[in-house]
């Protein structure tokens, strides 16, 4: 029960955090106000982070919750493609609707830059999980081509979903990544199939 517990309290800091960024900018945002709006304490965001700048990369912890809530909603019935689309329309438009591409741009810069932890390339992160079980599934209906690997085609996905997001950053955000996606990602994904 204390794991879950301390998951929520990180969960509650990382959700007040990205919230507060989005409405007053990263700069302009102190952690005296994450920790008052998570109702958590100032040793609880020291427990987890080392400070402000620590959270730029949580922002993968927050896609992953928002995984998580889709795997318990998603249509067991769509086929992996539909269910890969599906994931990446939910998330593009999460992204565009609490995640300001100046913050999308510099948690790139700290994924580019850092020696420690690339969160977003951690194959533990529910993220990687749920693309490789959607992967596999395809595998066994025969979906995609046998030369692909399920690695193959897991990582494919993910770099894929990066570039997208990393033109819409440095596009500044001109065009709505939601609805680019919609027309690319079943393309892209099509590709892996037989049949295609």
């Amino acid at each position: 029960m204390k794991k879950k517990n301390s998951k929520n309290t990180k969960g509650k800091i990382v959700s007040a955090a990205w919230q507060l960024f989005y409405q007053q900018g990263y700069n302009d945002t102190t952690i005296d106000e994450i920790v008052e709006l998570s109702g958590t304490s100032r040793g609880s965001f020291y427990h987890y982070f080392d400070g402000k700048d620590a959270l730029l990369s949580s922002l993968s912890y927050l896609f992953d919750e928002k995984y998580e809530e889709l795997m318990e909603t998603m249509d067991e019935s769509l086929s992996p493609i539909d269910k890969l689309v599906f994931l990446n329309q939910e998330l593009f438009l999460m992204i565009e609707n609490t995640v300001s591409v100046d913050l999308l741009c510099q948690l790139f810069a700290t994924q580019l830059i850092t020696t420690g932890e690339r969160h977003l390339m951690d194959t533990n992160r529910t993220y990687y999980k749920l693309l490789r079980k959607i992967t596999i599934e395809g595998y066994n209906q025969g979906l995609f081509k046998d030369e692909l690997s399920i690695n193959d085609i897991t990582k494919a996905y993910a770099m894929f979903e990066r570039g997208l997001m990393y033109d819409w950053c440095i596009c500044n955000g001109n065009y709505s990544l939601c609805q680019y996606s919609a027309t690319m990602m079943p393309l892209f994904l099509k590709s892996f199939c037989k049949n295609f």
